[in-house]
């Protein structure tokens, strides 16, 4: 698919960051856009500023965690604007701190969003997609769904899934014209860092879990790069039909190290050591251990 004029898509997580950066990329293409988010007041925000510009948009409140919600939303898009060609399963939480210190309930919620809320995507649209023979479905991983850091545990093992999900998902839909992405970036200037204020079940974050987000916080402020850029980044990819989307050079080297270390043998060693990036997640891990003892 290269011409995108007309054509509609679903973004999830579409109020904030990422999904809405796509949002806004996608209506410049001329795209009609259903943007799905559970942050209500955000949603109506954003799709009536939109709007106001001449964006053909349609918000639907979503929760991804709910496989009947998520049913519903394609429904929706299809009684609306009666076709769908590009699917962005992009909501994602980020929650940090050590492993040893977190709960079923923890694993539960990043698990239900990270993970499931991918895969009721794909449920929800894939086969409508693949019954029409044409159509693009990005899921939004991370550079730790390949390399790991020693403080982002439950979020490095949500984005290993949904890279193994994606893989699998582009071998089966290989010969249907539906194109399957795996978006994976680095640092972006998003909220991924604040996903506690979605959180529903009344956990609050322990000391040590807010003294890792700081400096995490602090890092996507000053060196992420913004999610207009990554958006690009997507319709670039899809244009050329291409499965991997990397927002940044150092997310190659440090699977090079990863790979390196297998082939040696070898236990795992920092993936960023000598690449000179702060953005190196496991870097900041380890300077956030002093301040959460």
């Amino acid at each position: 698919m290269q011409d995108f004029k007309g054509r509609v898509a679903v973004v999830t997580g579409a109020a904030s960051g990422i999904g809405l950066g796509a949002t806004e990329r996608f209506l410049r293409e001329g795209m009609k856009v259903v943007m799905a988010d559970v942050e209500k007041g955000s949603l109506e925000r954003e799709a009536g500023r939109l709007s106001a510009a001449g964006g053909d948009v349609l918000p639907v409140v979503c929760d991804v965690r709910d496989p009947d919600e998520v049913d519903a939303l394609a429904k929706r898009t299809l009684a609306h604007y009666g076709a769908v060609h590009v699917v962005f399963n992009n909501a994602g939480v980020g929650p940090a701190g050590p492993m040893l210190d977190t709960t079923p309930a923890d694993w539960r919620w990043i698990v239900d969003v990270n993970v499931l809320g991918v895969a009721y995507g794909v449920l929800a649209f894939g086969p409508i997609l693949k019954q029409q023979g044409e159509g693009h479905i990005i899921n939004t991983a991370s550079e730790a769904g390949h390399v790991s850091s020693a403080m982002l545990g439950m979020y490095t093992a949500t984005k290993h899934a949904v890279v193994g999900l994606s893989e699998s998902l582009y071998r089966e839909l290989e010969g249907t014209g539906v194109s399957v992405h795996c978006l994976c970036p680095n640092l972006v200037r998003t909220k991924i860092f604040h996903s506690e204020r979605n959180r529903d079940d009344g956990a609050s974050m322990k000391p040590s879990q807010t003294a890792t987000m700081a400096p995490l916080r602090e890092a996507i402020s000053a060196l992420g790069i913004p999610p207009d850029k990554v958006a690009g980044d997507i319709v670039d990819a899809m244009r050329a039909n291409r499965f991997w989307i990397f927002t940044h050079d150092t997310t190659k080297k440090a699977l090079v190290v990863r790979a390196a270390d297998i082939e040696a043998d070898r236990n795992p060693t920092n993936p960023y050591a000598g690449l000179a990036v702060v953005e190196g997640l496991e870097n900041l891990a380890r300077h956030t251990e002093g301040r959460s003892s």
